[in-house]
């Protein structure tokens, strides 16, 4: 795009590229791009041949159908809903009669924040939040110029609900289906007026979810739940060990499985076809297989401990303020050392795929969160042109990220060129935990000086571990300088007033391979940077709530969440005998959360065992669409971030991971599960990120409970007391 265009594109957006982008989505090659690109899916219902394609996100049905186009995955955070909320309330259509399709790969999907289609980082609602809104109220304000026009009235006396058109003077009404073939002519305006939150029907409210009804009547088609005719199913024998390779194979007591058909090896290992998921499984646990295990072979957790204890001084500096070493000298500096290890997702749904490979056409039905790198991966493996490739987004089983990878992508088409059958990749439980992109494991060092009246004046974080970044983007250290925001998101105590604050990181390469887990750095960092926290407080005689507030000052957001959440769990109050409160904060994704939680210490048998009763959680989100989806995506994160704070380990011996499935590698129960309380602060700032924002704090309130509880600082994951 040229420069003039960006600035163009800028003064309609009233400063957003937002606007720029929807002009190009609904440009005539989007719209002929989509009705070829439907004619080419028969399963498509209802048939898209009676509707009207009014851009790249809505087609318009004779009974008022609304089928909207979902740019992103959904995997149980809400985007099936909410972004149809933002199209809807603007279009005025009956949500009762909206139905979803995921969109087809073409730039007119991607994420304006970061120009990808893909699903994560939270991004779904702040990047379509202003683009689907226009989709809408364009659309709207063409059907109103066709119901005028067919009246010979003003556009003025016409008002919408539900798809119908009322001419407030005179009652008549025409539905949306009955002017399609009069509004096809009309031209769309590329600046309609939005609705004032004042207006709002959908947003705001507590919308049903589009995606319930077809989850509780098993209607819903998950990537496991893909079925093509003449479909075979794999098993894949990977290497045990990370970087290892087949040495040599024997397959003649897997041939003899009834059922199984093939054996053949590929990139990642030796996969077992047969006819159905039972077969190729027992035929993989008769395969006979030799591995070059490689040099990871000796890799264990006392030898990365150690690599990161030598580079962790070594770091380069990320962020720095104020003249931290003058003030970190002496011998009365407080100082601790904290370790957050490696973790998998765990995703319910474990990584599967479904690839059909023919002469002049691919098909990939994936339950992935990026679109695009599977378009691209289909392309490159089987070197068909990119308009031949076809990749077909079912629901995802859970995502956090994982499933942005494509390695279960690159297995399902490897195959599927190879055997000329639809074939279906199925993964165990045991291959998801011990074949994953881990959560990066760090070792943090922490230093801070406190003045007379106990308040930090320094503060040195240090940071080693493993980079995503630099897995996924290849450059020279030099190059890269070690500034990577998906190792050292949240651990800016400058957040804070502080005045004087250093951050470093050194990257460590481990061998282990590492992806993004929910909530990225936060994850890790936030529970260092509010553990500490709580050390200065208690070094400086502080209460940890009231310190934050003090430091807080210049953070209005951050502040207003922190004595929300302290207002409602009574922080100051009485609590039951034994019940301890800790409190945590953190910023990130465009949204402000902060968390209190309330435990007790239990004793069971001859151990210790910690019991969180409540959570409570404020946050400011910005504009709300569906607060309902804020209030379970929030539980979610709390959820996923005690399992993780409580019980999640992943450990390295042998360059192979001891874990294999939820008896050793466990996850949250219901019985374990505290009250979760979420109160959603009114704002007015744009939309911020939901899905991760509810995982960083959820470990630091629990460790800072447990603090008040045992005097003694949680500095390792997962809690052991």
């Amino acid at each position: 795009m040229k420069r003039r265009t960006v600035l163009k594109l800028l003064a309609l957006s009233g400063g957003g590229i937002a606007v720029g982008i929807w002009w190009q989505q609904r440009t005539p090659d989007v719209t002929t791009f989509l009705r070829n690109e439907l004619k080419r899916d028969p399963g498509k219902a209802p048939d898209p041949e009676l509707a009207w394609i009014a851009d790249a996100w809505v087609r318009l049905y004779p009974d008022d159908t609304t089928v909207l186009q979902l740019p992103s995955s959904e995997m149980g955070q809400g985007v099936m809903t909410a972004l149809p909320m933002l199209i809807v309330e603007e279009l005025d259509a009956n949500w009762a009669r909206v139905m979803v399709d995921p969109a087809p790969v073409h730039k007119a999907y991607r994420n304006p924040l970061n120009n990808r289609q893909s699903t994560g980082g939270s991004t779904s609602i702040r990047g379509f939040y202003l683009p689907l809104r226009i989709a809408g109220a364009a659309i709207r304000e063409a059907l109103i110029k066709s119901a005028a026009r067919r009246w010979h009235t003003d556009a003025n006396f016409l008002v919408t609900e539900n798809s119908v058109i009322t001419h407030m003077k005179t009652g008549q009404q025409l539905r949306y289906g009955e002017l399609l073939q009069d509004v096809a002519s009309v031209r769309l305006n590329n600046r309609p007026k939005l609705k004032q939150p004042a207006q709002f029907r959908l947003l705001t409210h507590n919308t049903p979810r589009l995606d319930t009804a077809q989850k509780i009547n098993g209607s819903a088609v998950f990537g496991q739940d893909v079925r093509i005719p003449e479909m075979r199913v794999a098993v894949i024998a990977r290497c045990p060990v990370f970087q290892g390779s087949v040495a040599n194979f024997d397959a003649h007591e897997a041939m003899l499985v009834p059922g199984v058909e093939n054996v053949i090896q590929i990139s990642s290992g030796i996969a077992v076809i047969a006819k159905h998921f039972w077969a190729a499984l027992q035929g993989r646990n008769k395969l006979l297989v030799t591995w070059n295990e490689g040099s990871m072979a000796t890799q264990h957790d006392t030898a990365i401990l150690h690599v990161m204890r030598d580079s962790i001084d070594t770091g380069n500096i990320i962020e720095s303020s104020g003249d931290v070493a003058s003030h970190l000298t002496g011998s009365d500096l407080l100082s601790a050392e904290y370790f957050t290890p490696f973790l998998a997702h765990a995703c319910m749904e474990p990584m599967n795929c479904t690839a059909w490979v023919q002469a002049d056409r691919c098909d990939v039905w994936a339950p992935t969160q990026s679109q695009g790198r599977t378009h691209d991966t289909a392309v490159t493996i089987t070197g068909l042109d990119p308009e031949q490739v076809f990749v077909h987004t079912t629901l995802l089983g859970g995502g956090f990220g994982r499933r942005g990878e494509q390695d279960f992508v690159i297995e399902a088409v490897e195959l599927a060129k190879r055997i000329g059958n639809p074939v279906k990749v199925m993964w165990t439980r045991e291959d998801d935990i011990q074949h994953d992109f881990y959560r990066p494991a760090t070792l943090n060092r922490l230093f801070a000086r406190i003045d007379a009246n106990g308040m930090p004046i320094a503060w040195r974080h240090r940071i080693a571990g493993p980079s995503i970044l630099n897995r996924l983007v290849p450059m020279p250290d030099l190059l890269l300088r070690g500034k990577d925001a998906t190792s050292t998101d949240g651990a800016l105590a400058n957040q804070y007033r502080i005045p004087n604050v250093e951050l470093t990181y050194a990257m460590v390469h481990t061998g282990i391979p590492v992806g993004f887990w929910r909530s990225v750095g936060y994850s890790q960092n936030v529970f260092v940077t509010e553990c500490f926290l709580d050390e200065v407080a208690r070094a400086g005689n502080q209460d940890p709530y009231e310190l934050r507030r003090k430091l807080l000052q210049d953070n209005p957001r951050l502040l207003r969440v922190l004595e929300a959440a302290a207002r409602l769990a009574d922080w100051h109050g009485d609590k039951p005998e034994g019940h301890f409160m800790g409190i945590a904060a953190s910023a990130g994704f465009g949204s402000y959360v902060a968390q209190v939680a309330e435990v007790s210490i239990q004793q069971v048998n001859d151990t210790r065992q910690v019991k969180v009763h409540s959570v409570i959680c404020a946050v400011d989100c910005g504009a709300v669409v569906n607060p309902r989806i804020v209030s379970t995506q929030i539980t979610s994160g709390i959820c996923f971030g005690l399992s993780a704070a409580l019980l999640g380990n992943i450990s390295i011996k042998d360059g192979r991971v001891q874990q294999s499935n939820f008896h050793d590698y466990p996850c949250l129960r219901m019985s374990n599960m505290p009250s979760v309380t979420v109160h959603i602060i009114d704002s007015n700032e744009k939309p911020g990120g939901i899905g991760e924002v509810g995982t960083p704090a959820a470990a630091p309130a629990v460790a800072n409970a447990i603090f008040a509880a045992t005097d003694a600082p949680v500095r390792n994951l997962p809690i052991v007391i």
